[in-house]
C-alpha cells in the first residue's frame, strides 16, 4: 500500500530533534557524515538517556532567531512531503537562550515562523511548550506562563519531557496547577522509560488530556481500562520506542494490543532526525509487523484529531479532509 498520499495527523513531534541535513548545512555548514554522527541516533540505543544526547546537537544549533526560523520552515517542508495536514510541534523554549535571546523572543520567533509556514504550505499547526523533568519549580512555572502569554497566538498546550526515570515530578506540580487554572491544554511524557506507575502518577498529579508515549500502560490491565473509559489519548512513537530500547523489536511493541483494546492512540515520529524516520515509514513498518491497513490508520488519525489541541471548526474541516483522503 502507498501511504505517502494519505493525509496524516501528528501530535508528538520535537522541533529541535527534527532538523534536516539541508537546514543544518545552511546554518552550520556541516558535512553529511558529521551531521549523521551528531544528529542521528543509532537504531538501538542503550536507553532513553543515550537517545536524548543527540537532542543536544539540535538545541546547540537553535540559539538565534534565524536558526529557529530556518528549523521551523524546514520542518513544515518535511511535513508537507509526508502529507501531514495538522501537526503539534513541541520544544522547551528555555533551552534556546544561550546566546542572549529572551524566552519570549524564542516563542514569538517560532510562532511567527509557524504562521508563515502555514501560509506557504497550508499545513495547520499548533505549538506545545515543554518544561523538562530536571527543571526547577521556577523554570517550570516560567514555561507554563509563556504558554499562557502566547495562548491564541500559536501556542496550544503545555508538556513535560526529558528523563522520566531520573527525576521526580514534585517541581512541576505548581506549573500544571497553573495550566489547569488558566485553561491550557496539557500532555505529559510518561510510560516510556518508566512503567505504568509513571502513567498513573502523571494522570493523578497533572490530569493531562494526553500522554506522550504511554506505551508501558500495556503492562497494567487496570490502567488500560482507565485510559479507555476516560478517553485519554496516547501519543505513540513506535520507532523511537525501539530505538530507546523500551522494546527489542517492533514485533514486541504493544501498539496493536493498545489499538485492539480500544485505547485512543495516534502514530507519531517523536524526533524525525534522531529516529531517522517519517510517518510514511512508520505506517509501512506497522503494516508489515501487524498487517495494518487503511482502517487502522484512519482510526488512529481520527483519534489523534479528536484529541488535538485545536479549535472545533478546524477539527471539523480536517476530519472531512481525512475521511476523503482515506476513501480514495
Amino acid at each position: 500500500m502507498d501511504f505517502s498520499k494519505l493525509p496524516k495527523i501528528e501530535l508528538h513531534l520535537h522541533l529541535d530533534c527534527s532538523l534536516s541535513f539541508e537546514a543544518v548545512h545552511q546554518l552550520e555548514g556541516l558535512s553529511f557524515e558529521t551531521y549523521r554522527s551528531r544528529f542521528v541516533a543509532p537504531p538501538k540505543c542503550r536507553d532513553l538517556n543515550e537517545y536524548l544526547q543527540f537532542a543536544l546537537s539540535g538545541i546547540q544549533v537553535l540559539q538565534s532567531k534565524k536558526s529557529l526560523e530556518v528549523a521551523t520552515f524546514d520542518l513544515f517542508e518535511q511535513l508537507k512531503a509526508d502529507n501531514v495536514i495538522y501537526a503539534e510541534i513541541r520544544f522547551a523554549p528555555l533551552e534556546h537562550r544561550e546566546k542572549g535571546l529572551a524566552a519570549q523572543e524564542v516563542v514569538q520567533t517560532v510562532c511567527n515562523a509557524m504562521e508563515g509556514s502555514t501560509r506557504q504550505t497550508d499545513i495547520q499547526a499548533g505549538l506545545i511548550l515543554c518544561t523538562l523533568r530536571h527543571y526547577t519549580e521556577a523554570q517550570s512555572l516560567e514555561t507554563v506562563k509563556l504558554a499562557a502569554q502566547f495562548k491564541g497566538q500559536g501556542v496550544v498546550g503545555f508538556d513535560i519531557a526529558a528523563d522520566e526515570a531520573g527525576f521526580s515530578i514534585q517541581n512541576h506540580l505548581t506549573a500544571f496547577q497553573f495550566a489547569k487554572a488558566n485553561g491550557i491544554h496539557c500532555t505529559a511524557h510518561a510510560g516510556e522509560a518508566c512503567g505504568p506507575e509513571s502513567v498513573w502518577e502523571s494522570i493523578r498529579e497533572f490530569a493531562p488530556q494526553r500522554i506522550g508515549h504511554g506505551v508501558r500502560s500495556a503492562e497494567d490491565p487496570a490502567l488500560l481500562e482507565y485510559l479507555r473509559k476516560q478517553n485519554i489519548h496516547l501519543e505513540v512513537c513506535p520507532t523511537s520506542n525501539i530505538q530507546t530500547n523500551v522494546y527489542s523489536t517492533l514485533a514486541d511493541h504493544p501498539i496493536d494490543k493498545l489499538f485492539r483494546t480500544g485505547i485512543s492512540i495516534g502514530i507519531n515520529t517523536d524526533a524525525r532526525t534522531i529516529s531517522d524516520v517519517t510517518l510514511e515509514q512508520e505506517y509501512n513498518k506497522l503494516a508489515q509487523a501487524f498487517q495494518w491497513g487503511k482502517a487502522e490508520f484512519l482510526a488512529c488519525n481520527l483519534a489523534a484529531l479528536d484529541h488535538a489541541f485545536a479549535q472545533p471548526h478546524l477539527k471539523a474541516s480536517l476530519r472531512k479532509h481525512l475521511i476523503a483522503g482515506y476513501a480514495g
